[in-house]
């Protein structure tokens, strides 16, 4: 049996199941984090909170796989403002010791609290001082966008149902 490309092993400690991935998928994961090292004039981070807990991320590297594939041109990087590496820091400075010249910040947050109007544009302030040809843009958070509001209720009204009379 195969889901989303794992192959289900059966049931571990836990008494969920477990999956292990095919080599040539373990392959690819492991060179994935270098992938940033091609030279790109342009760069797109997806931007999250971040966690101390590591499966914590396993939906933001479900989005960020899906860019991959939707635009396999696109030079695009997972960053975490918080408990998780690569931290946003380390993605803008090794933007700029690249030679990057753009890179597009797009917060995967429901809101704009304190991270977007502070934290954030100061680590993109103190990058831009240091590697002054880098432009960098930061989005709206996602939970600005109207398909994600909408994908959200469509969500929450799955939820619901039964518990109307």
């Amino acid at each position: 049996m195969f889901l989303l490309g794992f192959t289900w092993v059966g049931l571990g400690h836990t008494g969920k199941r477990s999956y292990r991935e095919p080599k040539w998928r373990t392959l690819v994961n492991q060179l994935r984090p270098y992938s940033h090292m091609l030279h790109a004039d342009h760069l797109l981070v997806l931007l999250a909170h971040g966690s101390r807990q590591p499966e914590w991320a396993r939906p933001f590297e479900v989005v960020h796989q899906a860019v991959l594939a939707a635009r396999p041109s696109l030079v695009v990087r997972l960053a975490f403002l918080e408990s998780m590496q690569p931290s946003l820091r380390q993605v803008l400075e090794e933007a700029g010791q690249d030679g990057c010249v753009q890179v597009r910040v797009a917060p995967l947050f429901l809101g704009a609290g304190g991270h977007l109007q502070r934290d954030i544009p100061q680590i993109a302030r103190e990058a831009q001082e240091r590697f002054p040809t880098l432009r960098i843009d930061i989005s709206q958070p996602a939970g600005d966008d109207a398909e994600v509001l909408a994908a959200l209720a469509a969500y929450a009204l799955r939820c619901a149902t039964g518990l109307d009379a």
